[in-house]
């Protein structure tokens, strides 16, 4: 595939223009906002770059689009896409980044920090001994670049970690996979709960009431996908301790509204969908090393399943 003119479209274009410009890519390149791009766009470039859109665009005009971010719901979800269109996405450190993330979490947790912090203010001295990581067992939601990361990292402390993906296929380091229509019976044994999923029709809402019927005194922590999961069911088994605490990087409406009850729940944490950021120098490497990729007609590993939305 021959790619000559390329369009990026992004809130950091400036940014990310000027990291190219380091590159010496020979190409013609035009770096636009989002608010000041329309349909003509597409009909000069040969590829598409973005990250993340509000608006929906004939992608049937380009060869190649590519993400900025891991995931592509923003490209896919709902839509119809072009079969002769090549669909790429950033591959660069989510994984160690998102795996440390719910490390800390995890570690927080079972060291007591928040228990601890309580004493501290009213200069209690009382002894709580903490729990081993190698006690513990999570389960997680998604068995890719992401999931598996995570897994490791987790697993490289002991803990005892299982994984959740559309096929069930096995996987190391996971103790045992088990497909996301017949899990349940392991809900009720972990400590955890990760969701990495990418966000597709399958895996809209899966983190329900009927869910969160099924397990006890749990962490909850979500860095997959806002929609992925029903807030309110979410509340509801907070409240019922169903779920012990949650701690939650992305949400159905970002920012998440002020008037938003997660907002005061006690026992949530919350971030600002900072779990695993692109660096723009991170993506522009991505990127650069895609293009080439498919100019040299090498296998692309970054490469989307549209049929399967990741």
């Amino acid at each position: 595939m021959k790619i000559e003119n390329i369009l990026v479209v992004s809130p950091k274009f400036k940014e990310i223009e000027e990291i190219i410009n380091k590159k010496e890519i020979q190409k013609n390149i035009r770096y636009l906002p989002e608010q000041e791009m329309n349909e003509t766009h597409l009909d000069w470039a040969d590829a598409f770059v973005a990250f993340n859109l509000t608006s929906t665009y004939d992608y049937s005009k380009v060869k190649w689009v590519h993400s900025f971010g891991a995931g592509v719901d923003s490209f896919l979800l709902n839509k119809q896409w072009p079969d002769n269109v090549l669909l790429t996405r950033t591959i660069c450190s989510f994984g160690q980044r998102i795996g440390e993330y719910c490390l800390s979490y995890i570690l927080k947790d079972v060291q007591f920090h928040e228990l601890f912090r309580d004493f501290k203010k009213q200069r209690k001295w009382q002894q709580k001994t903490p729990k081993l990581l190698s006690e513990q067992k999570v389960l997680i939601y998604g068995t890719g670049e992401i999931g598996t990361k995570t897994a490791q990292i987790l697993a490289s402390f002991g803990v005892v970690v299982y994984g959740v993906s559309l096929s069930g296929k096995q996987k190391h380091p996971f103790t045992e996979v088990f497909c996301v229509d017949n899990h349940y019976s392991i809900l009720g044994e972990v400590d955890y709960i990760i969701n990495t999923l990418p966000l597709t029709e399958k895996t809209a809402i899966l983190f329900n009431k009927s869910l969160f019927s099924r397990v006890s005194n749990i962490g909850f922590l979500n860095v997959g996908r806002g929609l992925s999961l029903d807030e309110h069911a979410l509340l509801d088994a907070l409240n019922n301790e169903d779920v012990r605490f949650a701690v939650l990087d992305v949400f159905t409406t970002e920012p998440l509204p002020d008037e938003h009850p997660l907002w005061s729940h006690p026992n949530v944490w919350i971030t600002p969908h900072i779990s695993a950021v692109t660096t723009s120098d991170e993506g522009v490497d991505c990127f650069i090393e895609t293009l080439r990729n498919i100019e040299a007609n090498k296998p692309l590993l970054n490469k989307v399943d549209t049929n399967k939305g990741f």
